[in-house]
């Protein structure tokens, strides 16, 4: 019974404190009843709270962890879109550069020109030396040509030189318009100027005749040329979605030309439009409603070429991968370019350090007292034809605003130091020509501005076959004398004084300016009138 009751008290009172462990002291730990397996209980009671907190932090860090691996990934990803991004449009560059170009290449790319070329708009150091760049100007000959399918096939209405100044990073943009009378090389034919690239193709002669026409005329070496037919030019507008512009008149002409051979009216009124393709196209080929005409047209052709450039070069159209590749296509279809492709990446880079968004811009006209064009007639079978020609006789004045387009304030000064030497001009006809002598006086008084001029008529028996420029200022007007001997053109003669005449410089016309100045002048009213007679001669059959 004792023994029972014994036992009973020890479970009772071992199994209490066994539950009282988690605030039993050291004491407890070391009673020599407890049995060796309940040691081994104690810890792990200890250990609980603190294990779950170590499980927490490591969560903490595994998940951190995770959220770095999926930032690595959309990186890699971002990265490996733009670099795929990026070689397509290198890729797709290259192609429709080969696909444009018409220039015959016997020696074709390798493969790792190819790549080299592929990679040139993204890595500038891969760039090609463009030609002129070494002379410090690149030009450029932009021609917008009907194209094939259009009633005017391959006559080139826009006629414009885009110079780039390498060193100071300037653009500018020359105009010469389409009536522009000249004689097409290796030939004695002459002709408008818009009609030269189409005799070229006719000929099997290719871009060569226009190309050698325009360089005669502003003495620039032409590096480079540039097709566009006028379905390109709507289109590419389309692919980018439109262009900004502000037109500086309100436009409304119900003669505009229509598809076969019929009209329809364009109107856009004054001020700020987004225009498309279509629109685009009638606001660049439009004249009647513009009291400048042709030169007028010229203007608005080179505005609409910075308002594409900047749209075709805006973050809008560069990340549009259906943009671009429309443009390129675009592009490969109604392009022809003399451009090779490994060149392409240069003219990328170019582009992006050059200031296009300030283009100087110059068109060549006959609309005021001061351009240097005049308009003229012909005859074309029973028609008289108007064209534009050199209100001197020769391109001298387009030769010297095409080499200072950059900088036009040497002409100005030169323009002042010969108003400011007050020069006496006396001509004396040796021609046996009265008009001529009648031609060059007009145009040294209202053309050059000359306040001093007369006229004397030559023996009629005494007559000379070159013309001749006598100073008897002892060299007091040089400004004036350099300015008589490029325009008209004259020589200098050897001999210093002409005693029976007291003007200080004396010009001895003689029969080398007849042909030069055979051309009257008509009046631009009678002209712009006479624009839409003029659209149905044939210009190349102009002998």
């Amino acid at each position: 019974m004792n023994f029972y009751y014994q036992m009973d008290s020890l479970r009772k009172r071992t199994s209490m404190d066994i539950k009282r462990v988690p605030s039993a002291g050291p004491a407890f730990r070391t009673s020599k009843n407890l049995p060796q397996k309940e040691e081994i209980f104690i810890p792990r009671q200890e250990t609980q709270q603190p294990n779950g907190k170590f499980e927490k932090k490591l969560n903490k860090k595994k998940k951190k962890k995770g959220i770095g691996k999926m930032i690595l990934i959309i990186f890699l990803f971002l990265l490996t879109s733009i670099i795929l991004y990026l070689g397509y449009f290198s890729w797709k560059t290259i192609s429709t550069a080969k696909k444009i170009n018409v220039t015959e290449n016997s020696n074709p790319l390798t493969l790792a020109e190819n790549v080299k070329a592929i990679i040139s708009p993204i890595v500038p150091s891969a760039a090609i030396p463009l030609r002129g760049e070494n002379e410090g100007r690149i030009n450029i000959l932009l021609l917008g040509a009907a194209g094939e399918k259009d009633a005017g096939k391959n006559l080139t209405d826009t006629i414009m030189l885009m110079s780039v100044d390498t060193k100071n990073k300037k653009a500018a943009l020359l105009s010469l318009p389409r009536d522009l009378y000249v004689k097409i090389p290796k030939t004695q034919t002459s002709t408008k100027i818009n009609s030269v690239y189409k005799i070229g193709l006719t000929q099997d002669l290719g871009i060569d005749p226009i190309k050698e026409t325009v360089e005669k005329i502003t003495g620039i070496p032409v590096n480079y040329y540039l097709v566009v037919n006028f379905d390109a030019f709507e289109k590419i507008i389309n692919d980018i979605g439109g262009i900004n512009i502000t037109s500086e008149l309100d436009i409304y002409d119900t003669t505009y030309p229509g598809p076969n051979y019929s009209y329809e009216t364009f109107s856009l009124s004054k001020g700020f439009h987004t225009l498309d393709g279509s629109t685009a196209l009638k606001y660049v080929r439009e004249r009647h409603s513009d009291p400048e005409g042709d030169f007028g047209r010229a203007k608005r052709q080179q505005q609409v070429i910075q308002a594409v450039k900047s749209k075709l070069f805006s973050m809008e159209t560069f990340f549009n991968v259906s943009k671009l590749n429309d443009i390129l296509n675009t592009l490969g279809d109604n392009v022809k370019t003399d451009i090779p492709p490994e060149e392409i990446g240069s003219f990328i880079n170019l582009s992006k350090n050059v200031d296009t968004q300030n283009i100087n811009n110059v068109v060549v006209d006959a609309w005021k007292s001061d351009s240097l064009l005049k308009v003229s007639h012909i005859a074309v079978g029973n028609v008289m034809a108007f064209i534009l020609v050199p209100r001197v006789g020769n391109f001298s004045e387009i030769q010297e605003l095409a080499q200072n387009i950059f900088d036009q304030a040497e002409l100005k000064k030169r323009a002042q130091a010969i108003k400011a030497e007050g020069a006496s001009i006396e001509i004396i006809n040796k021609s046996n020509n009265i008009r001529l002598a009648n031609n060059i006086k007009e145009m040294l008084t209202k053309n050059l501005d000359f306040k001093d001029v007369i006229l004397s008529e030559g023996e009629k028996n005494d007559i000379v076959e070159h013309t001749l420029l006598f100073d008897n200022s002892n060299g007091a007007k040089i400004f004036t004398e350099d300015e008589l001997i490029k325009k008209l053109p004259a020589t200098l003669s050897s001999e210093k004084l002409l005693a029976d005449s007291k003007a200080n410089l004396v010009i001895v016309l003689g029969e080398d300016l007849i042909n030069t100045y055979k051309f009257e002048t008509d009046s631009i009213e009678d002209y712009n009138k006479a624009q839409d007679s003029q659209d149905n001669i044939d210009f190349t059959q102009i002998k």
